[in-house]
């Protein structure tokens, strides 16, 4: 899986990249309104983290390859202060901070305080038995109370093999059990990544999440 990605990026083969800020961020980032620190899992070179960051966040991504990283900075004009915060390295310039490295090696201690959450590549890159795994490192980076929006894709997967996963409504409630999760829109998934490049009728689905405060 991850020499599968570093690949990718190698490549170029990157048809996920939308190169804009994602439809549904743009119209319900108002959700995270408030939050300080934005968590971004699997960033690659999104432009949604310098959308969060404009609109007031402290934005933290999280990305193996390190190609992705550099290009991120660069396409924004941006030097990075870098800095090892083993086992990752952290690329800082103003409100935007990315860490390169493995994800499932960050810590809390390693990344900081986080109140919120953006995935929108992130689940849905990865295959069914990693899923919980990676719910269940994000929540424990999550502080408590913490919101987010997970964008997710639906389609048959007899149509096409991933990434991106399909990855059902129920199953998102099923990770994220004993929170509040609330569908706020859906739409047809077009434009980019091997969806479109196969022809595969698809759904985009944004959820709110919110983690419940300790009782």
């Amino acid at each position: 899986m991850s020499e599968d990605w570093l690949a990718r990026w190698r490549e170029g083969s990157i048809g996920f990249h939308e190169g804009r800020p994602n439809e549904l961020l743009d119209r319900h980032h108002a959700r995270l309104a408030g939050a300080r620190r934005v968590l971004v899992p699997l960033c690659g070179k999104s432009v949604d983290l310098a959308f969060l960051a404009a609109h007031g966040h402290d934005v933290v991504g999280v990305e193996l390859a390190d190609q992705a990283v550099h290009q991120f900075f660069e396409e924004h004009a941006l030097r990075p202060e870098v800095t090892a915060r083993d086992p990752l390295i952290e690329y800082r310039a103003g409100a935007l901070t990315v860490f390169a490295g493995d994800l499932f090696a960050a810590t809390p201690a390693v990344i900081g305080a986080v109140d919120a959450l953006y995935d929108r590549a992130a689940l849905i890159a990865l295959p069914a038995e990693l899923r919980p795994r990676y719910v269940a490192l994000v929540r424990g980076l999550l502080a408590p109370g913490a919101r987010g929006l997970v964008i997710t894709a639906e389609y048959d997967q007899s149509r096409m093999t991933g990434p991106p996963f399909s990855v059902l409504e129920a199953e998102l409630r099923t990770l994220y059990a004993g929170a509040t999760v609330e569908l706020v829109e859906d739409q047809p998934l077009r434009g980019v990544g091997k969806c479109a490049q196969t022809g595969t009728p698809a759904t985009e689905r944004c959820f709110f999440v919110r983690l419940d405060e300790p009782g």
